[in-house]
């Protein structure tokens, strides 16, 4: 992998948890594009996201929170799994889960 920061090559396996996500959700986001490029018809307007947010520093969540709401604003639905209180926080929208002392999951709905 090419760092640019450094202007070195460099190993994956050094990259931090944040910079994993990073790179995921740009190769992710890239491909949606590439994709919707070459096949006319094919469009992508939802993305589900299942963690990795808290790996990452106060600077990247930003970004990542800014780069979703932009993608949100352009019509795609955004989805994501996550306990990091900066996203419930940014999301107007949230889907709850919790599970009872019985045993029983339940789900609250909420609009900001």
């Amino acid at each position: 992998m090419y760092d640019a920061y450094t202007g070195q090559a460099r190993d994956v396996k050094t990259m931090s948890g944040g910079e994993k996500f990073n790179a995921s959700l740009c190769l992710a986001l890239g491909m949606a594009d590439v994709i919707q490029s070459f096949e006319g018809n094919v469009s992508i307007e939802t993305m589900f996201i299942d963690e990795g947010f808290g790996s990452l520093d106060e600077e990247s969540l930003n970004k990542a929170i800014e780069t979703l709401v932009d993608l949100q604003k352009s019509g795609r639905m955004i989805g994501v799994m996550s306990h990091v209180q900066e996203l419930k926080a940014a999301i107007p929208a949230i889907l709850e889960g919790e599970k009872t002392k019985e045993g029983i999951s339940r789900t609250r709905f909420q609009l900001k």
